[in-house]
């Protein structure tokens, strides 16, 4: 194959694909009908032209035939008359009237099955379209459908544009959220561990273990009190048991 030739298939199957991406089914059907219509109005017009040339030739037909009468009734008045030359006239415009009418008559008979065969394609061409028409709302409805399905799978799934996007932003927003965690609870360790002070807190470090012993001191003590003060509280609040009066018995 030549450089060409393989350009222009490269070329063919490049416009297809694009073409394929931009083109809407209900465009095409509507575009379609739309064409069908225009060549239903094409038939309608041919045949309203076939039908104004029958109509045409009717009329000339039926001024044939009154040309005719009038011709046999000169000639009968010059016979009457005695008037043989104006009779062979009037015959005479009698044959010309009726080779005319023959004429017309046979230009009529031609025309009348073109009408016929007009009419019938009119026919055929406006149920051909009504049939159409109905496949292609059903087929609209039914790429409608699909289409909304296919929407309301992308959502579920999470495939379309939109969702990603938004699953984008909540992963940045849930790693913006884990950073600032883990920046959260390593301050609180430098606190802990003296390394980071709060600023408003004027006290040194040394000042600081000795609050915390200090602390720890009064827990301790309070602890002990606690302790204390349930041990003297508890056999107070058990009775002793007293041994039974063996004398009362017997």
């Amino acid at each position: 194959m030549s450089i060409l030739g393989r350009v222009a298939d490269l070329f063919q199957a490049k416009t297809n694909k694009l073409l394929n991406v931009l083109e809407d089914p209900n465009d095409t059907l509507d575009l379609s009908y739309e064409k069908m219509l225009t060549g239903l109005q094409d038939t309608k017009r041919h045949l309203a032209d076939v039908v104004a040339q029958q109509m045409s030739l009717d009329r000339q037909m039926r001024a044939a035939d009154a040309e005719i009468a009038g011709a046999e009734a000169d000639a009968a008045t010059a016979v009457k008359a005695c008037r043989d030359d104006l009779a062979r006239a009037a015959l005479v415009h009698r044959r010309r009237a009726l080779d005319g009418r023959a004429t017309l008559e046979a230009a009529h008979a031609a025309i009348t099955p073109q009408v016929e065969t007009l009419a019938g394609y009119q026919r055929q061409l406006q149920d051909r379209i009504e049939a159409f028409r109905l496949q292609k709302e059903t087929m609209k409805a039914s790429y409608a459908a699909a289409q909304a399905q296919v929407k309301v799978t992308q959502s579920l799934t999470g495939t379309s544009n939109r969702l990603g996007q938004v699953d984008g932003a909540y992963r940045r927003a849930e790693d913006r959220m884990l950073g600032m965690r883990d920046k959260a609870d390593a301050m609180d360790h430098l606190i802990a561990q003296g390394l980071l002070e709060d600023p408003l807190d004027k006290r040194t470090r040394d000042q600081k273990e000795i609050a915390a012993l200090r602390d720890s001191h009064a827990v301790e003590d309070d602890l002990e009190m606690l302790k204390a003060h349930l041990a003297i509280a508890s056999p107070a609040a058990t009775p002793a048991l007293t041994a039974p009066d063996k004398t009362s018995e017997s």
